[in-house]
């Protein structure tokens, strides 16, 4: 996916969303750093000139939710969190850039609760890989890209913006 096709993707899953959702007020963004980062701030430029409304979005690092802490041994790097209100009776859509075993997301449904009691929690992925661990669905995704375990994939671009050269290469390596 380009630069055009992942705004495309994006576009329509904002459409997907404003659809969806009966009080539009009520939406709050979560990106997980890093890539879901500049994924909910585009969504959010895509609410607004869609249906002129101003999503809430924050970002919430996952990092000491993660179940495998302990198998890696080393001190985890932490990021940050931003989140600029409480989530209680909001529609949450966590959004992610790829989507491989959902264990990222349930660290994510994890951390969130420390900020309240979502009336829902929907998900986003720009890329859904499938090789689920956990049984976490995609409520919207941009992609289905079909690889092995062992491929990775990553967005690359200009310091997680979605300005420039972006797209999503698969390369063999550990994921």
């Amino acid at each position: 996916m380009n630069d055009v096709a992942i705004r495309r993707a994006l576009m329509r899953i904002a459409h997907e969303v404003l659809e969806r959702c009966e009080d539009l007020e009520r939406l709050y963004l979560v990106a997980i750093p890093n890539g879901g980062v500049p994924l909910a701030r585009q969504l959010t430029a895509n609410f607004k000139q869609i249906a002129d409304v101003n999503v809430i979005v924050g970002i919430l690092d996952t990092t000491l939710y993660r179940d495998d802490l302990k198998l890696k041994g080393e001190r985890p790097l932490l990021r940050e969190t931003e989140m600029p209100s409480a989530v209680d009776d909001r529609v949450v859509i966590l959004v992610d850039d790829v989507v491989k075993t959902g264990r990222t997301i349930r660290a994510a449904m994890d951390a969130l609760m420390d900020f309240g009691r979502p009336s829902s929690v929907q998900v986003v992925g720009l890329v859904d890989r499938g090789h689920r661990e956990l049984p976490i669905k995609l409520d919207y995704v941009g992609k289905n890209v079909p690889t092995q375990a062992h491929e990775l994939v990553r967005m690359s671009g200009q310091d997680g913006n979605l300005e420039g050269a972006l797209e999503i290469v698969v390369m063999p390596g550990e994921s």
